[in-house]
């Protein structure tokens, strides 16, 4: 893959290809709208911020790091807006970015499901060895992509101790977690964010545990010892995200101004 040493020289639109190459577009999930969210894509890049949600305190950071493309995992626009004022932070931070000329796009679903993306640097943190996809499984302009993945342990963990490493890691304040597991943790099954809808996927690949972002109240019954459910927190599970845009771009783009945002967005206050 040719690299571009003369940053004047990137336009957006080069960025943004290099990361669609990496997850591509049709990857992502139905309900979904990655991709373009706001701005232009053939001005020239003079910096890329990288961040988990677009807030306007990210809108006001990227302006400071004099960054004109933000990349994002999850869409500032997600459903159709009838209009663009002052009536929510969506309509205000598309106002913002549009003021200053700053280019917004989103890598959700796409990005969960590629080789390589969330799910994988979850696993990478972990470190989760021997992965595969369960799930629905698809390939995209040559891209491989499912729902969730599932991996080993060198050594099994026992349940306590394999709470304790999510905590570490994802600097969890707690973790939401049926009864403790009586046998090794050693086959981990994982989805980022709100993966709830593959237990069944989990407990069908024979998982001694499963970790996600969120999970009803419900899923927690008839658990007992099937299996060690272990609830990050949907912002915990992806703050990571981040990560991976910046070894993408930099990897194409190596003399890009690339920051990851040092912006906490995560909406939930845990007391």
């Amino acid at each position: 893959m040719q690299q571009l040493n003369n940053i004047g020289s990137v336009k957006i639109k080069e960025v943004v290809s290099a990361l669609e190459r990496f997850a591509p577009l049709p990857l992502q999930a139905d309900f979904d709208n990655a991709g373009l969210q706001v701005g232009l894509t053939e001005a020239e890049l003079s910096g890329a911020l990288l961040c988990l949600d677009v807030t306007e305190p990210i809108v006001d950071e990227a302006v400071a790091l004099g960054c004109n493309l933000i990349v994002a995992h999850h869409p500032l626009i997600f459903r159709k807006l009838a209009c663009i004022s002052n009536q929510n932070y969506v309509q205000r931070t598309v106002m913002k970015a549009i003021q200053n000329h700053i280019t917004i796009v989103a890598m959700h679903t796409n990005m969960d499901s590629a080789k390589g993306g969330v799910n994988y640097k979850i696993a990478e943190k972990l470190g989760l060895q021997n992965l595969s996809f369960i799930g629905k499984e698809q390939i995209v302009e040559g891209v491989t992509g499912g729902e969730g993945i599932i991996g080993t342990f060198a050594e099994g963990l026992a349940a306590d101790d394999f709470i304790s490493l999510l905590k570490r890691v994802f600097e969890v304040e707690c973790v939401q977690a049926n009864q403790l597991l009586r046998r090794p943790i050693k086959r981990v099954a994982l989805c980022g964010g709100s993966g709830a809808f593959l237990l069944s996927e989990a407990l069908h690949a024979g998982a001694d545990a499963f970790v996600t972002g969120e999970m009803s109240y419900h899923d927690f019954f008839d658990m007992e010892q099937r299996i060690q459910l272990a609830i990050i927190g949907h912002y915990q599970s992806e703050q990571f995200t981040s990560e991976i845009f910046k070894e993408i771009i930099q990897k194409q783009f190596p003399e890009a101004h690339c920051c990851i945002s040092s912006i906490n967005t995560n909406p939930i206050i845990y007391f």
